[in-house]
């Protein structure tokens, strides 16, 4: 804030501007050079002896500026004032003056110490004496060396002196009220919402009303922020809402007249439009913030709809002021949307000359120049101007004088936009549909040339060239794209270019489709393999040999990704058996169950003991179970063990059964012993309540851990090895758990070798917790049975 305005001619070591003589110029002069000494203070009051009395009081007031603590000097000072007042009636203004000039003195020589300045304010605010505490505050707030004794900053004591001046304009006098709030204003830049509402209160209470709303419509105009917009329109409203509603009680009390009622309305109306405006005044704060943001000028044409004349000149302003390089969003979108709101309105030329001049804007991005060229073609498109459209287009694709790279930065987008491949794309689009063969082939082929071709343009050409039956030139076309690009860019391309030489040819050029096979998948990644091998497989099967397409299936085994591994196998494995039979499929199945993972492993073993089973080969399929037994745990894999024993019964014995079950006592061992699974296992054993007493408190019986597992592994081991089958006298073909009336309705069965096991009880179960094995009743047999080799 500047300096509070004072008295002319009273600035410390100045000059004043009244009653100089040339006489006084020696004593100026050593003022000015120290103007704290009080010896060359004394002595030019002494020279002024004889001067007018106010003349001597300012020379008194200047010294005293720079010299407040001078006993000295205010000794002679006050004892000159009295002397001036002497003779004077008690009751004269003057008296008024020297009382001030005695208080002063006591201010700066006894009563207040400058860092209890804040006590004596809040005292001559407590007295009323707002005017003197105004001063007060102010020489607070100018001295950049005071320190609050309650913490203010220099900002709260500002605004305390802002509230003072504002709410008092009546009794504050002393100082400029407007030039310390303007002064305020470019001082605190960010509370500007607060010192403007401050001023405009100043002229309210003032009785200012329409000062106060030039104040407001300034400050709405100019602030930056959102939040100081808000404080001033919310103050604002509220005053308009005020005046309204005094000039309604004013004029019921008085009554109602004419003009009363023109007043009013006038007043209603501009509220009215204030509260239509604040969206648009919230728009102009937002851009003053940040004129280059595109997205708040397309906001503001919006808030414009249905007034040409403003939508225009917002047009206008916004592509003036917006800079392509600090734009925030798209500023190739003004121009567009400028010429569309001309070509809306059916003004074509207008929206021509946008356009034409949008393509001599330097835009940041080659992109933004080639979407106004684009724009610019189809708005000639929309009116049936195909020859226009098409001019454009060439237009900007022709060849600079100079040329350029696509992403050369110091480059003007108009030296570059030729490589742009959305203009050549939309030129390629407009030639095959107005141009000829010859200029549309022409378009396509300098694509290739600039090298600015993507799959989809390749594939294109290559079809538009097709469907002109220039069979050899699409195929070429596919060529020219592959060698532009490489994996998995080129992979639509092989893809389409392999179907399409298939479809045209078949089998009449096999040797050259074989060759373009194994050259699209020299290098081709796994994601893609599996497509390209179908194809190429089936490309042998309908014309090629059988054999070829079963090695191509097995490589293709091998050469798609681990995920696609056995949806693989299982087409290689179907078409195998519908090529040559299931048998031909053992092989394949081995090698599956060899390199999948154990999940799609075991189904596979599923699936081969099955077709083994179909095939009447039992010990095959059962070999199949066993080895696919040692990737099962009996924890996880239960639907695993039910088909073994279900086969089993089917097929097995009372010895192939217990087989089973030991091979299962022997993997779930084998799981048991695993690192994964002793946590488990002991948290099993510990919750266990027929187990001992270790079992129980392992950290009691002195065992850690792991010698706990140890002897739980030893234990399942041992158990394990009393399940292995024992060299019987007979076969019984019974159930090794089953009750008589089981065995009764076992009997019944239509297939009686069909023998229903239930799984055996869990680990940990002695041997003596299994049923008996059921005796069969034996009959004595003849001796003339066994001849001569019967024995006494």
């Amino acid at each position: 804030m500047p300096e509070l305005e004072e008295t002319p001619g009273a600035a410390g070591g100045g000059k004043p501007d009244l009653f100089f003589e040339e006489e006084d110029l020696q004593y100026e002069e050593e003022i000015l050079r120290n103007p704290f000494s009080v010896k060359c203070w004394i002595r030019y009051i002494e020279f002024k002896q004889n001067a007018p009395r106010h003349v001597l009081n300012l020379i008194y007031e200047r010294a005293l500026k720079e010299l407040p603590g001078s006993y000295k000097l205010w000794y002679n000072y006050l004892k000159q004032r009295r002397k001036q007042v002497k003779t004077r009636c008690v009751t004269d203004p003057s008296y008024e003056e020297v009382n001030n000039c005695h208080e002063r003195a006591l201010v700066f020589m006894h009563k207040l110490s400058p860092e209890n300045a804040e006590e004596y304010i809040e005292y001559l605010r407590s007295i009323d004496r707002l005017d003197e505490a105004a001063l007060r505050l102010a020489t607070v707030v100018n001295d950049e060396r005071f320190v609050s004794k309650e913490g203010k900053s220099n900002y709260q004591l500002w605004h305390e002196l802002c509230d003072l001046i504002s709410q008092n304009p009546d009794k504050v006098k002393s100082l400029n009220v407007g030039a310390i709030i303007r002064g305020g204003l470019t001082r605190f830049t960010d509370q500007l919402g607060k010192l403007w509402c401050s001023l405009a209160d100043y002229y309210i209470r003032s009785g200012h009303f329409e000062k106060a709303r030039d104040v407001y419509e300034e400050a709405i105009q100019t602030v930056m922020t959102v939040r100081d917009f808000t404080q001033v329109f919310d103050s604002y409203a509220q005053f308009e809402e005020s005046m309204i509603a005094a000039k309604m009680e004013t004029t019921s009390e008085l009554g109602q007249e004419e003009e009363d009622d023109v007043d009013l309305e006038l007043r209603l109306a501009r509220f009215e439009q204030l509260i239509t405006r604040r969206p648009l005044l919230l728009n102009s704060v937002l851009l003053r913030q940040n004129p280059h943001n595109v997205h708040e000028w397309h906001k503001r044409v919006k808030l414009y709809e249905g007034k040409p004349r403003e939508i225009i000149n917002t047009y206008t302003e916004a592509v003036q002021t917006v800079d392509p390089f600090k734009a925030t969003g798209k500023t190739h979108t003004l121009w567009v949307s400028f010429a569309k709101f001309y070509e809306d309105n059916g003004q074509i030329e207008d929206a021509r000359t946008i356009f034409e001049k949008a393509t001599k804007v330097n835009f940041k991005q080659v992109d933004d120049l080639a979407c106004v060229w684009c724009e610019y073609g189809e708005m000639e498109l929309r009116h049936e101007n195909y020859d226009q459209a098409l001019r454009i287009l060439r237009k900007a694709t022709a060849i600079p004088a100079k040329k350029a790279e696509y992403f050369d930065a110091s480059e003007p987008v108009q030296n570059r936009v030729y490589k742009s491949l959305k203009v050549w794309s939309m030129l390629a689009d407009l030639e095959e549909s107005l141009g000829t063969f010859k200029s549309t082939k022409a378009v396509y082929d300098r694509i290739l040339d600039l090298r600015i071709a993507t799959p989809q343009i390749i594939i294109n050409y290559a079809l538009f060239l097709e469907e002109h039956t220039y069979f050899e030139e699409s195929f070429k076309a596919y060529e020219r794209g592959i060698s532009l690009f490489r994996w998995p860019n080129v992979y639509d391309i092989w893809n389409t270019y392999l179907t399409k030489f298939i479809d045209r040819y078949g089998g009449k050029k096999l040797e050259r489709a074989r060759d373009l096979f194994e050259q699209a998948l020299d290098g081709c990644p796994q994601k893609y393999a599996k497509t390209i091998y179908l194809l190429y497989a089936k490309l042998e099967e309908e014309f090629g040999l059988a054999r070829h397409a079963m090695a191509v299936y097995e490589r293709a085994t091998r050469a798609v990704q681990p995920s696609e591994q056995y949806e693989m196998y299982n087409i290689f494995i179907k078409r195998a058996a519908e090529i040559y039979g299931v048998t031909h499929t053992r092989s394949i199945y081995e090698k599956a169950i060899e390199v999948l993972s154990d999940e799609h492993a075991r189904e596979m073993c599923q699936r081969f003991a099955d077709m083994e089973c179909k095939l009447g080969e039992i010990d095959r399929a059962r070999a199949i179970y066993s080895y696919c037994s040692q990737i099962c745990d009996p924890r996880t894999t239960g639907s695993f063990w039910q088909t073994w024993k279900d086969f089993e019964i089917r097929h097995g014995n009372e010895d192939t059964i217990r087989e089973m079950l030991r091979i299962k006592r022997s993997v779930q061992a084998t799981y048991n012993t695993q690192v994964n699974f002793m946590a488990s296992q002991m948290l099993k054993v510990s919750s266990n309540a027929t187990g001992t007493v270790s079992d129980l408190a392992p950290g009691q019986s002195g065992m850690d851990d792991m010698k706990l597992l140890e002897q739980r592994a030893e234990q399942l081991a041992a158990e394990a090895e009393r399940d292995k089958p024992r060299a019987k006298e007979k076969i019984l073909f019974v159930r090794s758990d089953a009750s008589r009336s089981e065995l009764a309705a076992l009997s019944r069965q239509a297939n009686p070798d069909e023998i229903d096991i239930e799984e055996e009880e869990e680990e940990g179960e002695s041997e003596e917790n299994e049923p008996d094995e059921v005796q069969l009743e034996q009959q004595s047999v003849p001796s003339a049975v066994f001849g001569g080799l019967k024995t006494d």
